[in-house]
């Protein structure tokens, strides 16, 4: 278990204007992020917001539809087989020296200026990943501090000068961390995702769409640093549904190029495949962002909290315990497959996805852990990936290990079906110990968001935004269709609340256990913090109805984030 540090208290928003119908909100003004906001940009983003925020809003109007269509049975199923995006003859724009070698990524939250540090540099066996992807998205709780923190390390990695210095501890001297700009990975930045609001800053008193503000904010800072030192402006889009929505971030590619007076295809953006409904339009995204590509992410965690949002309904494609359904399974295994042929005919990189474990703090659990890491990369090399992701540095000499090629853009898989099966299989077992597990990460995850943080590391995993959503998600699941376990109870909302207080029970035993020898006022503090998660994930778990996202959820639980 982790403990996480306390957040500061924030107060209501008033917003100050800070020109052409853009306002912040107050409190968010300070020295820091007024060194972000210039005037230029202020003037980017509101033509920004004017030109493709009413697209946007309809295509969040069209998730909905989607949605109802499938509560009411439908399933997703593969676009015209003979529309352009399949039939005629295209390539990606070709790729950039600096983005052919993949073969390792190394993912985390963008607002930690050391650790940011730590994912550029070489880790403790003297090896770098080939690139870093600072994260504004799942593993960031999108706090107008954590994001300003956040443009300021992307900006700091762009030049390759980033620094932190931390004060030493009793008399010990302080530790200076420093980027070498020379000897660091690729720098990678994710977006948040097109349903999100950046409720800080609003453009005639509409909330400004985050990933839009995201992508031009680090943009308008970094593109010319970037190319200045022979270096590719590289980016990650989160949570695509449809080529419609690819299509509007194209569109928002191409106008920030065009703006700041950039080439097309400056930019260059990897797609994250982290939905049902993108799953059976991958040729079509692709298609969509081809002057601008780099790639398409095998986005395994949030794709299977989409496939059980998705059919949420449908008695007959429930998910078993979330600890079963890997990458072996059928569904997950033809969905990456499919995506790898289609990337590499397209000259596209296709990347592997994330390893949740988390290294241990003993020799033989690291040694198990390395060993699953292992056999995940393997797998992922074996079937054709480019490379993939790891969540520690520990992991990254393993994972090199497991692509000793460059790439494997060579391998189009000429016998894998191109149209399989994917619509995710329900059965399997659902346990009284896959329930707990749901249980104890919502707690878990929910002490680190009420403290500012976006990502812990719990029961030697690392769970994000996307693993909590599995556990939102599946336990409203069981709960609906009235599922029953394997020892014959049912999951009811009763059942769950109780599997509740005994979980946080054991977590402050553990708490009590981990802490022991520190002051005693300091150990409560953290046992309330705890038992403040459980009450307000246990609002948010226990909701009659789903809400699409965390976000609408905390909305709907009122709970203050």
């Amino acid at each position: 278990m982790q403990v996480t540090k306390e957040k500061k208290a924030t107060g209501p928003k008033e917003f100050t204007k800070l020109g052409q119908g853009l306002k912040i909100n107050s409190q968010a003004l300070n020295d820091k992020s007024r060194t972000i906001l210039t005037d230029e940009l202020v003037h980017l983003l509101v033509d920004l917001h004017h030109q493709l925020q009413p697209e946007r809003i309809a295509l969040l109007r069209d998730r909905k539809k989607r949605q109802l269509n499938f509560d009411e049975g439908k399933v997703p199923d593969y676009l015209n087989k003979n529309n352009e995006a399949v039939v005629s003859d295209w390539k990606v724009a070709s790729l950039p020296a600096d983005l052919k070698k993949r073969r390792v990524e190394i993912t985390g939250p963008v607002n930690s200026t050391k650790m940011v540090i730590n994912m550029l540099s070489r880790n403790d066996d003297g090896v770098l990943a080939d690139m870093a992807m600072l994260d504004f998205e799942d593993s960031m709780k999108p706090s107008w501090q954590n994001i300003v923190d956040g443009f300021h390390n992307v900006i700091g990695a762009a030049r390759g000068d980033l620094r932190f210095e931390q004060a030493g501890k009793k008399g010990k001297p302080s530790k200076v961390y420093q980027l070498d700009a020379d000897d660091m990975s690729g720098v990678m930045v994710r977006c948040r995702g097109l349903h999100l609001n950046e409720e800080n800053v609003t453009v005639d008193g509409e909330p400004i769409s985050a990933g839009l503000f995201d992508l031009a904010v680090n943009f308008y800072h970094t593109a010319q640093v970037l190319v200045d030192r022979g270096r590719t402006p590289k980016y990650y889009v989160p949570k695509c549904e449809s080529y419609q929505e690819a299509r509007w971030w194209n569109g928002l590619f191409g106008i920030l190029e065009d703006k700041l007076g950039f080439e097309t295809g400056t930019l260059r953006a990897t797609f994250l495949i982290e939905t049902l409904t993108a799953a059976f339009q991958i040729e079509e995204i692709l298609y969509e962002i081809r002057n601008h590509a780099a790639g398409l992410n095998v986005g395994r965690w949030d794709k299977i909290f989409s496939d059980i949002k998705v059919l949420r309904y449908h008695n007959d494609r429930v998910m078993p315990d979330r600890g079963t359904i890997d990458m072996t399974k059928p569904w997950m295994d033809q969905y990456a497959k499919r995506l790898i042929k289609i990337c590499h005919s397209r000259g596209a990189m296709a990347i592997g996805g994330m390893s949740a474990f988390t290294p241990g703090k003993n020799p033989e659990l690291r040694k198990e852990q390395t060993a699953k890491v292992l056999a995940d990369k393997k797998n992922e090399h074996d079937i054709g990936h480019d490379g993939c992701w790891v969540s520690h540095p520990y992991f990254i000499t393993s994972a090199l290990q497991c692509f000793p090629e460059e790439n494997q853009l060579d391998r189009t898989l000429p016998k894998q079906d191109k149209y399989p099966d994917l619509l995710p299989q329900g059965g399997g077992d659902v346990t009284e110990a896959g329930l707990r597990t749901n249980i104890r990460v919502g707690i878990a995850y929910m002490q680190g968001w009420n403290q500012d943080i976006g990502c812990v590391a719990w029961d030697n995993l690392m769970e994000d935004l996307a693993t909590l959503e599995i556990s939102r998600a599946q336990i409203w699941q069981w709960i609906h269709h009235k599922v029953k376990m394997k020892d014959g109870r049912i999951i009811s909302r009763e059942l769950v609340d109780s599997f509740f207080d005994e979980e946080l029970n054991k977590i402050l035993d553990e708490v009590e256990e981990t802490m022991k020898g520190l002051p005693l006022s300091t150990i409560q503090k953290v046992k309330e913090q705890f038992s403040q998660a459980r009450k307000d994930v246990g609002a948010v778990f226990l909701l009659e109805n789903l809400p699409n996202f965390f976000n609408e959820a905390l909305n709907e639980a009122n709970i203050n984030h």
